[in-house]
């Protein structure tokens, strides 16, 4: 396959694109601009074997390209321009990094005769992202030579492989164009064959190892299964993994929200999920420490747990094939750096099904306060936020995914979701925990899914209200269930909520916004909520096409006083603990 150039960006770009196309890419997302032109024009020709999208907004952007990561596994191409423009991907960045997903970056820049002297639209964007790669490099200016062309080559296939191993993250190239941007002819005269050019890429293979865990596990009875913030790419494999080992061992597992293993309950015998209203009782804190944990993936966001195992001195375990510091508390922890699914039980004896008083003592817990939760809210029909994920937790079609915002929504996830056998997908960005970007990673994750399903506060949405820029090419369909409290509810459950003012012009921060209004200007769907049977109708049977509001308005002064009243009702209620933890 001979082809012939007449334009040294176009003959770059082609080499760049098609060497992606071959590693496996197929899609990019492309903010408009100048120095960009040659990449964009030759994303534009690969379509459709990579599909190219244009984003105005270049934060928007970039969350939706994460959000895109997180729902296919594979890296997401982000192109801009020069200047401030790749500024704007700097918050994703910080998350890609932080939760391991692969981001492979492009900025394209002016060459070098043209920076450091004011030529406009220049900054300095070699090593913009500070050490928040994986890699970062500058790219050489175009050059018509056939060794040139192999460098570039190569150091695409390298950039590929860095975005995914040994951990996925963000890589960052920075590539230089000098004009004609445009494929007009500029002297080029080169002909390059294709197939033998190409001939040697082939998609990249991560490889799979088999590890076998410590014998001595077995010797002990009072242990325990942490499941953390988690978003596999294959949830039921995942799931049925840390249920073997639960089962194995005979160890309760503590389910983070976020983690699907609280949508797979039927594979789990050994679940517990209301652990951060049973570690609020001081007496049930005390009798349930263990003497050895294995936290699998990141620590849950509950702040009782974190101190419940900050102030217990036992063995400590954190399986994750990230190569980060998972363990925020500093304990006696060891590393073990590899993926649940592929633990092998070889020398290990899985035969016994007699549950130990430890374990039992959890799951009597887990029943009696699960109870008491479902009973209190299926009494309620006031609107009030906490109920929200409860409710969602039993209504959603199957396999639906649902991305939780941060501040509230996450932390009600934690101590309402209710277990079930959905196969709920839950996606999150809790690598940085910030609300940045929150719309737009929610409709990359939608993005020619099924059905999927965002919960959200107000200021979470009006952070990112450019997201709704995407509707005209978004494919697919999201439900946003929006929680209007007018302010920051996460900061009535903090201490500085006592001192108004200068509280609600500072934390709160209400906006007083008319979410109908701020719909329609962007021709999004918007329904007002008045009742749970209202919101259990629109969320048993979604749409397939579209963006829809669901807005619940609640009171962030009675939600807050809500949580904190049956947090110290369960925990003071003796009956339940004493009944279960007095032979213990």
């Amino acid at each position: 396959m001979q082809i012939a150039f007449k334009n040294l960006n176009q003959l770059w770009s082609y080499v760049l694109t098609e060497t992606l196309l071959r590693l496996g890419l197929n899609c990019a997302v492309l903010c408009p601009g100048s120095r960009s032109t040659p990449l964009t024009l030759a994303f534009s020709q690969q379509v459709p074997h990579i599909e190219a999208i244009s984003i105005l907004d270049e934060r928007s952007a970039a969350f939706f390209a994460l959000g895109r990561a997180k729902a296919t596994g594979k890296p997401v191409v982000l192109v801009c321009t020069s200047g401030t423009a790749g500024a704007n991907f700097y918050g994703a960045v910080i998350e890609a990094k932080e939760s391991g997903i692969p981001l492979l970056i492009l900025t394209t820049d002016r060459p070098a005769e043209l920076r450091e002297c004011h030529s406009g639209q220049t900054i300095d964007q070699v090593k913009l992202y500070g050490n928040y790669p994986n890699w970062q490099v500058e790219l050489a200016t175009p050059v018509s030579h056939i060794e040139m062309l192999k460098y570039l080559r190569q150091t695409l296939v390298y950039a590929w492989e860095r975005c995914q191993f040994p951990y996925s993250g963000v890589v960052h190239l920075n590539i230089p164009f000098r004009d004609p941007l445009a494929p007009i002819p500029d002297g080029t005269d080169f002909t390059l064959d294709g197939e033998e050019f190409f001939s040697g890429i082939v998609p990249t293979q991560l490889p799979s190892i088999s590890y076998q865990l410590p014998e001595d596990w077995q010797i002990y009875q009072r242990g325990m299964i942490i499941a953390g913030v988690a978003q596999p790419q294959q949830p039921e494999i995942y799931c049925q993994a840390i249920s073997r080992l639960s089962q194995c061992l005979q160890w309760p597992i503590l389910a983070e929200g976020l983690s699907p293993i609280r949508n797979y309950a039927d594979f789990c015998p050994n679940l517990i999920t209301t652990y951060d209203l049973i570690l609020r009782n001081q007496k049930a804190a005390q009798k349930l420490i263990p003497d050895i944990i294995i936290q699998i993936g990141e620590m849950p966001t509950s702040k009782e747990l974190r101190n419940w195992l900050k102030n217990n001195n036992c063995l400590y375990f954190v399986i994750s094939n990230s190569d980060q510091n998972l363990d925020p508390l500093h304990g006696k922890t060891k590393h073990l750096r590899m993926s649940v699914e592929n633990i092998s039980y070889e020398r290990m004896e899985c035969q016994n099904t007699n549950k130990n008083r430890y374990l039992q003592n959890w799951l009597n817990l887990e029943l009696q306060v699960r109870e008491k939760i479902d009973s209190n809210f299926t009494d309620i029909d006031e609107l009030i936020e906490s109920k929200t994920a409860w409710l969602i937790s039993q209504i959603l079609p199957p396999k639906t995914p649902v991305f939780i915002a941060n501040s509230m929504p996450v932390r009600d996830v934690e101590f309402f979701w209710k277990p079930n056998n959905l196969r709920i997908i839950p996606y999150f960005n809790r690598g940085a925990n910030g609300i940045d970007g929150t719309l737009s990673t929610a409709l990359g994750i939608a993005y020619k899914q099924k059905s999927s399903v965002m919960l959200t506060g107000d200021l979470s949405i009006l952070h990112d209200t450019n997201g709704f820029l995407i509707k005209n090419k978004f494919i697919g369909h999201l439900t946003i269930v929006l929680i209007n409290n007018n302010g920051g509810g996460i900061f009535e459950m903090l201490p500085i909520a006592e001192f108004n003012p200068p509280f609600e012009e500072f934390f709160a921060t209400p906006q007083d916004i008319d979410f109908a209004q701020l719909c329609t200007t962007y021709g999004v769907q918007h329904e007002l909520i008045s009742s749970w049977e209202q919101l259990k109708e629109k969320l048993q049977c979604l749409p397939s096409q579209g963006i829809r509001v669901l807005e619940i308005r609640t009171n962030r002064k009675r939600d807050a006083e809500w949580r904190k009243e049956i947090f110290r009702n369960l925990a003071q209620d003796l009956s339940i603990f004493e009944s279960i933890l007095k032979n213990d």
